[in-house]
């Protein structure tokens, strides 16, 4: 599965922001699609997830109850809707994808950067 990550940008704080990632060739390896963020100098952090097919997404701490995850299978498109942005969610936000059973995800999108400043 090839992703391309995408809706990135500049925002003040407080605004919002939705991200996507645009899944082509097979869902095969879709069966968890996460994101994860990196800011500069900082490691990649796990931002939320969800299985492709069914379930409620996870969140980290840090941006539970202002990030969404949704997806539309039609378009085999994963989106996180962020809201409440803040100076410290400025990072590369990249989407990727594991198959079931794996405990790696092995097909990682480019990465959308996305800045929250005033």
């Amino acid at each position: 599965v090839q992703l391309q990550a995408s809706g990135g940008g500049l925002v003040q704080p407080g605004g919002s922001l939705r991200l996507s990632c645009a899944a082509s060739g097979s869902t095969f390896g879709m069966y968890v699609m996460g994101w994860f963020r990196q800011a500069p100098g900082e490691e990649r952090e796990f931002v939320g997830a969800t299985m492709w097919s069914a379930g409620s997404p996870s969140y980290s701490d840090s941006v539970k109850d202002r990030f969404t995850i949704s997806r539309d299978k039609s378009k085999k498109t994963v989106y996180l809707q962020m809201h409440n942005l803040k100076p410290e969610d400025t990072a590369v936000y990249y989407c990727a994808s594991k198959p079931r059973g794996e405990a790696l995800y092995n097909s990682w999108g480019q990465g959308t950067q996305v800045t929250v400043s005033s």
